[in-house]
């Protein structure tokens, strides 16, 4: 009986492993529908409206581009989706009892958002760490950026740069300016709570301050 039930699990484990290749690969060329976080917040808060509309990357404004990078994960383009030194940075912070903010990549914030669901658990991170790495060695740099935008969460119901545009300042994402995009990535660390437009004092401040990072990063290349 236990031969078989540790059959049974090797079998599952490995139904499971195709299984996630299987839908990274999928997503490598087509858009991504829907995510494990809409379904938790539709049935959360099942009178609030999902809006979601798949755009390339070509169609979202490098302004917005820039601005998610400069404000999120300024080594994006050069780590292999973990950034070890902001790991720790973070450690270190922690321990001297210092509010810092997360060290989570946009390659992790990606995988994060599309393959799993939201929680700080050992388990879950760990999955976390795998889909990263998948992604990393199946998708571009390129890919990852244009999968990120398209379904991280930008509001009370909104998800994606061309929903966030069109809800908050009404165009589409192609056209965001520097200072719009920028709003838009500054209230990423909390999106249902902050607002980019009327912005707050502290949403106004952060704005500021990633259009400063976007000056002083300067153009950005993805391999």
């Amino acid at each position: 009986m236990m031969k078989k039930f540790f059959k049974f699990i090797l079998k599952l484990i490995s139904v499971l492993l195709l299984f996630s290749i299987f839908m990274v690969l999928l997503y490598k060329w087509f858009p991504v529908p829907f995510t494990p976080l809409m379904a938790i917040r539709y049935f959360e808060n099942p009178e609030e409206e999902i809006r979601h509309t798949w755009v390339s990357r070509e169609d979202i404004s490098q302004h917005l581009q820039l601005a998610v990078i400069a404000g999120e994960d300024q080594n994006f383009v050069k780590h292999n989706g973990f950034d070890f030194e902001a790991i720790e940075k973070a450690i270190e912070g922690n321990q001297k009892g210092k509010r810092v903010r997360g060290a989570s990549t946009i390659s992790q914030q990606t995988a994060k958002n599309v393959f799993l669901w939201p929680g700080r658990n050992w388990f879950r991170k760990g999955l976390e760490v795998y889909f990263t790495f998948l992604i990393e060695n199946f998708w571009s740099k390129e890919r990852i950026l244009e999968v990120y935008l398209n379904s991280i969460e930008m509001g009370k119901g909104v998800y994606g740069a061309e929903a966030a545009a069109k809800h908050w300042f009404n165009k589409s994402a192609a056209n965001l300016s520097i200072y719009e995009a920028a709003a838009i990535a500054a209230i990423l660390p909390n999106p249902r709570e902050y607002k980019a437009n009327p912005a707050s004092s502290y949403i106004n401040e952060r704005k500021n301050w990633i259009v400063r990072q976007m000056q002083n990063y300067g153009r950005f290349h993805l391999e």
